[in-house]
């Protein structure tokens, strides 16, 4: 069975459970938010992309 999930919804369950959890407070949260923003329309963005397409590529070559 596989299970595919949007990187995206991923890291909002994280943010989330850390924000209800660990302390981490909501203003923080906003920031980091906003970080990624900017990262996003930076002339980074393909870089952090490739980057983060490379480590799933990995991910999924795992085999259990």
């Amino acid at each position: 069975m596989a299970l595919s999930i949007s990187a995206v919804v991923l890291l909002a369950i994280i943010v989330f459970l850390l924000v209800r959890k660990s302390g981490l407070k909501a203003g923080h949260a906003v920031v980091c938010t906003l970080l990624g923003f900017y990262l996003a329309s930076s002339s980074m963005a393909p870089t952090i992309n490739d980057l983060s397409n490379n480590v799933a590529g990995m991910i999924s070559d795992i085999k259990f």
